[in-house]
Parts: C-alpha cells; structure tokens; sequence
C-alpha cells in the first residue's frame, strides 16, 4: 500500500486517536551543550546606555549608543515597545562585546544587549547595584 493510500485509510474503532483530545502545544527543543572553552570567548561586559532613540526602518528597534570603558559603540536592540527611549539612558545594562557587527535594518549593530523574555514581556538583565561600565560579566 502507497504512503498516499495509507492516509487515506479508514482506521479502526479500536486505533482511532480520541477526537475530543485538544492538540497539546510541542515543547521547545532543547538547546544544545556547549563546552565551558566556548562559553568563555563570550566578551559580557557591563555598558552603560549614552543615548536611545528609535530605529528609522523598523517598529520594534531601538538604536542604543552605549559605553562600554572607554568605547562608545551602537547596538540595535528589539525592545521597541518594552522601554521608552528617555528611560533607557544612564541604564547599565549587559552586553555580549564581542560580537560580529551586523548591518540590521541599515544600521550597524556593535554587540547585542541580554534580555529575558516570557512570550509577552520583556526585560533587560541588569547588574543589581552600581558597577563601573566595562566590569567583565563572568
């Protein structure tokens, strides 16, 4: 019997699946193990966010010049509709520093800032008191 004419096959009274049963949502896959040698080339570091403003091409960005030490760098950040531009500046925040930049939405992005998010909200991972920016995340 062909793969096509088997699901077109009535099935049995005593195989039929129960037809009240609600379709259960599939759990996320599980992330794959990395090794601590590859965790350790992440460059987190605190920042401090020097301005905030919306990005021009794209309604959930933000274009965040940060400090991070002595460097003043740009990130894109999708936060748009979480925080408000005048409220992000002077925020610490943390940063992975050493990532590739990436061109988004015709603007470069110089790192990407942490966040968490639970399906509807989204909040930034902060150091929880006042810690020079540029201290290494470890």
């Amino acid at each position: 019997m062909s793969a096509e004419s088997a699901s077109d096959a009535t099935p049995s009274s005593s195989t039929a699946p129960a037809a009240a049963k609600p379709a259960e949502a599939a759990a996320p896959p599980k992330p794959a193990a990395v090794s601590y040698d590859h965790f350790a080339q992440l460059d987190l570091r605190v920042a401090q966010i020097v301005e905030a403003r919306e990005h021009p091409n794209a309604n959930k960005l933000l274009l965040l010049k940060i400090r991070v030490g002595d460097v003043e760098k740009q990130i894109v950040a999708g936060i748009r509709g979480h925080y408000e531009p005048a409220n992000l500046v002077g925020r610490r925040i943390v940063v992975v520093n050493n990532l590739e930049p990436a061109m988004i939405r015709g603007e470069e992005s110089n790192g990407m800032l942490l966040a968490a998010s639970d399906g509807t909200s989204v909040v930034l991972v902060q150091p929880e008191r006042e810690i020079a920016a540029g201290s290494r995340v470890k």
